[in-house]
């Protein structure tokens, strides 16, 4: 059984590097984002909250972030083990996690805040379908029109300068003390994810000596 946290800033590839572990490794992708996404989707009482929260600029709080987690957790639909990304998200989250989980270490994907305000700043979705699209890497046939149903492709409402630089503060100002509460206590490889996406992948297998047949 292998169990991860990934960490990274907004726009690092956290996400695409989750999924892609959990599909080769047949773990259990837990994300905060898909879970709060979903929420807005079937229009819950928690993705109203959610949504108002996102559209303003915001975070979601730290307590509503911690009861998601823990609750998905204690599913224990994750036989092969899972990788959780968007949590913990301070110092005493960090605690309680590593009190109740035997983990194998922590994927910290760093990029300069520059870099990640270009590629937020490219991003798309498809007022649709919902499906994702980046103008960096995955252009459209036609200009802001959806490939798969020919709807409209917008930018997230928390797409933007301001709201990204509030996130950014905000990021730098909380991991910092948790990533280096893990490297007190577990391994933390710490991956350049300037790099294509098979490049951040194969650094991550060879990080944590995972087998790579």
């Amino acid at each position: 059984m292998r169990k991860f946290v990934i960490m990274g800033i907004q726009g690092s590839g956290k996400g695409t590097q989750a999924a892609m572990l959990a599909e080769r490794f047949d773990l259990v992708h837990i994300s905060v984002g898909d879970i709060f996404r979903w929420h807005i989707q079937f229009h819950t009482k928690l993705g109203a909250a959610v949504k108002r929260i996102v559209d303003a600029g915001e975070l979601v709080g730290d307590d509503l972030v911690e009861s998601v987690v823990q609750e998905r957790l204690q599913l224990h639909d994750w036989n092969y083990g899972f990788i959780v990304d968007g949590f913990p998200r301070n110092a005493v989250q960090a605690e309680f996690f590593l009190e109740s989980y035997d983990i194998d270490g922590v994927i910290n994907l760093e990029m300069p805040d520059s870099e990640v305000e270009r590629r937020v700043l490219s991003r798309r979705l498809c007022s649709g379908c919902g499906l994702d699209y980046n103008l960096i890497a995955s252009r459209p046939e036609v200009e802001d029109t959806c490939d798969v149903c020919g709807g409209t492709l917008v930018r997230r409402p928390d797409d933007n300068p301001e709201a990204l630089a509030n996130r950014l503060r905000d990021y730098h100002e909380k991991t910092t003390p948790v990533i280096e509460l893990f490297e007190r206590k577990e391994f933390v490889a710490h991956i350049d994810a300037t790099q294509d996406r098979e490049s951040v992948l194969a650094a991550i297998v060879d990080e944590f000596h995972l087998p790579t047949d």
